[in-house]
């Protein structure tokens, strides 16, 4: 499946070689992005990974890109001169083109042109597995390719182009098939969202069950690439895929481990980009509705990474966080791949963030300290309780044996009394039998 502004639905999962496609790399950025050594590195990452060689690379500086040609006249002729004498036979744009300025660059350039989003949807097809996975992505193409729609069938409408009344037949037969393609296209849509709905129901049954359970779910989130799926593994012994490519993950993977006699839930999500195209934030809800829903969102950090990367890093997940509405979920910071930095480097990188906890999923080290700090935040969430339960409510017993932590019990006449700490979404259930003074 070869990167195009083109990807259909019913490509998804296909795995032609796309060796042959070598990419010029254009941005126009702003000045401060001046100062990054390498302002484009996360688009040529981005295409590596579609299997796109990058063969050279034009910027602008610019505070806004050009509304018509994203670049300047004068910047286009220099990326015309790049396309020759680096061999290139596609463009890739470092932003989402509006389907004016795609048409306007495929002309004066006389070779494809492809945005980030397209790039990132062409990764998205190759590494979706599950049915909502695919699902997902068919969403997210449709609705990038309804706009662009109307350049596929220009040769067409040349047909009735002679006629300048606006009358009945000035239609060519081009115009007609555009209307037939977006009325299709509207029409999967529409039922593709359907079936993404049924999905989601199923995903609220699932986690009222794990509510119901009150097992704690743990959301890892973080940058893409930056070891979450490596982390699941070590946690929990999940043997999910692991790879160095970025969104290598696209369905989320829910294992589970255990702790001081406490059962977690962790949940490895996809992994977040800058500028991360708004249509796969809305066509990726019901994945990343894990991460928004989770009691923890542990965000994992690449620890190797320069401190500008790291910090744009952070600074896009926190952003991507706060689109999802997940901004005020309780959150513990995890810095990853410490075995890569010796201890300056390591002091460096955690000064200032004594919340924070540095570890190496791929050596282990740390995740001790890592475990006891999950437990620590998930303690925060308990209310003590002191509860008299009537021998004849063995059940409701029960339940709170699975329900909490640092149970006590003792026998008297009346029943048996219980000391224990209960999830505070769930102490209204045993109100009734409370007797330190809770309503």
């Amino acid at each position: 499946m070869e990167v195009s502004a083109k990807t259909s639905g019913s490509q998804t999962g296909l795995r032609n070689p796309r060796a042959r496609q070598r990419a010029l790399a254009i941005g126009a950025l702003p000045q401060a992005a001046a100062l990054d050594e390498d302002p484009l590195a996360e688009l040529k990452e981005l295409l590596r990974t579609a299997g796109v060689a990058t063969t050279g690379e034009v910027v602008q500086m610019r505070d806004q890109p050009d509304p018509d040609r994203y670049l300047g006249r004068g910047k286009l002729a220099e990326v015309k001169d790049a396309i020759k004498a680096t061999g290139a036979n596609l463009v890739a744009c470092d932003d989402e083109l509006a389907p004016r300025q795609e048409r306007n660059l495929e002309a004066a350039l006389d070779v494809p042109v492809i945005d980030r989003t397209a790039v990132i949807l062409d990764i998205f097809a190759d590494h979706a597995h599950s049915a909502e996975g695919k699902l997902q992505v068919e969403l997210a193409q449709l609705e990038y390719n309804l706009a662009r729609m109307r350049g596929l069938w220009t040769h067409l409408e040349r047909l009735g182009a002679g006629r300048m009344d606006g009358g009945i037949g000035t239609r060519g037969p081009g115009e007609s098939q555009i209307e037939t393609d977006r009325r299709l296209a509207r029409d999967r849509i529409t039922a593709l969202r359907r079936k993404l709905e049924h999905v989601e129901k199923g995903r609220e049954t699932m986690r009222a069950r794990r509510e119901a359970s009150a097992v704690p779910a743990v959301a890892l989130a973080g940058y893409t690439n930056a070891g979450k799926s490596t982390l699941l593994n070590a946690m929990t012994g999940a043997g999910v895929s692991v790879g160095s490519r970025l969104f290598h993950t696209l369905d989320p993977t829910t294992r589970a481990y255990e702790h001081e006699g406490r059962r977690y839930l962790v949940t490895d999500t996809v992994g977040f980009i800058r500028k991360l195209p708004h249509q796969l934030v809305e066509a990726l809800k019901a994945t990343l509705e894990e991460t928004r829903l989770a009691d923890l969102i542990v965000h994992v950090v690449d620890a190797s990474e320069d401190d500008e990367q790291r910090a744009g890093s952070i600074a896009a997940v926190n952003s991507v966080l706060e689109e999802m509405e997940a901004g005020d979920r309780p959150r513990l910071l995890v810095f990853n791949k410490i075995d890569l930095l010796d201890d300056a480097e390591r002091r460096r990188v955690l000064v200032g963030r004594r919340d924070a906890v540095g570890i190496s999923a791929e050596t282990g080290e740390g995740l001790d300290e890592l475990r006891n700090r999950i437990a620590v935040e998930f303690e925060r969430t308990l209310e003590p309780m002191e509860l008299l339960l009537p021998y004849s409510e063995g059940a409701r017993l029960t339940e709170l044996y699975e329900l909490a932590g640092d149970l006590e019990r003792e026998e008297s006449a009346e029943g048996v009394l219980v000391h224990a700490k209960v999830p505070k979404a769930l102490a209204h259930r045993f109100e009734e039998f409370s007797v330190n003074g809770r309503p």
